[in-house]
């Protein structure tokens, strides 16, 4: 169980803060506690059953109600939301919730985090071997259930990987040095694989670092924090190899069929 420092938004609470961490409202902060309390606006997200991205709503089992005093979420004890895809309104998730003085805590939901984020990575299982993408959906799923130490070990396999994945392909060079690149620190090692890396993990090559310090010197709540910031790093990089692999296949494609062309005419 940790505490937020931050008061997450509405939709931040609903679909990415972690079971049982802790919101805690000061004065200032009541008018968000009271947006959560009596959610009512429209976001995109993930539907399982739809097996794609869409609008969702507040779903009102009675009629639809708003309480505008800043304050009349406190200490309400357990409350719910729920709410409905647009596009079949017979698709529903739920969020359960319990305010206990200025404090409200996600205590459920169906369905779970993880199943609302996986469906967004699935596109890298282009570009990373099955094992390593199998590690990637274990952090979104270890970070989903607060475990923030584990889900930085399995995003630090990741990050080894694709620096090992350019290393193997560099390494074949006549020019390259292999007793260097042994001896190298992590940041030496990305600077020599520069060329082959994507530019984003070049420029931001300190994400191995704090993956590092996370495993070894970061709390449990710390490293959920910065999960998300890290995540997307990754994202990121397997953004670019993914577009790296598509212009290859296009360019591939165009040679073909110019190819074709010219025997043909």
């Amino acid at each position: 169980m940790s505490i937020s420092e931050k008061v997450p938004t509405p939709q931040e609470f609903l679909i990415e803060t972690p079971l049982y961490e802790i919101a805690s409202y000061e004065d200032a902060d009541l008018e968000q506690g009271r947006l959560l309390r009596y959610f009512d606006e429209t976001f995109d997200s993930y539907c399982p059953q739809c097996n794609s991205h869409s609008i969702f709503e507040r779903y009102w089992q009675s009629s639809k109600f708003k309480e505008y005093d800043p304050s009349s979420w406190i200490d309400c004890g357990v409350f719910s939301i729920q709410i409905q895809c647009t596009r079949d309104r017979r698709h529903k998730q739920l969020f359960i919730f319990e305010a206990i003085g200025q404090t409200i805590q996600k205590i459920g939901q169906l369905p779970s985090i993880a199943e609302l984020n996986l469906f967004d990575v699935k596109k890298y299982s282009k570009v990373l071997e099955q094992k390593y993408f199998r590690e990637l959906t274990k952090a979104i799923g270890l970070a989903s259930h607060g475990v923030g130490v584990g889900s930085f070990v399995y995003l630090r396999r990741i990050f080894e990987f694709l620096i090992e994945e350019s290393h193997l392909i560099l390494k074949e060079g006549s020019a390259w040095d292999e007793e260097t690149y042994k001896r190298a620190r992590m940041n030496e090692k990305i600077e020599m694989l520069s060329a082959e890396l994507p530019e984003f993990l070049v420029e931001n090559k300190s994400m191995y670092s704090i993956l590092s310090k996370g495993i070894h010197e970061l709390s449990e709540n710390e490293c959920l924090k910065a999960f998300p910031i890290v995540k997307v790093g990754i994202e990121i990089i397997l953004d670019e190899k993914i577009e790296k692999l598509n212009k290859e296949k296009k360019l591939a494609e165009a040679k073909k069929a110019l190819s074709s062309l010219g025997s043909s005419i």
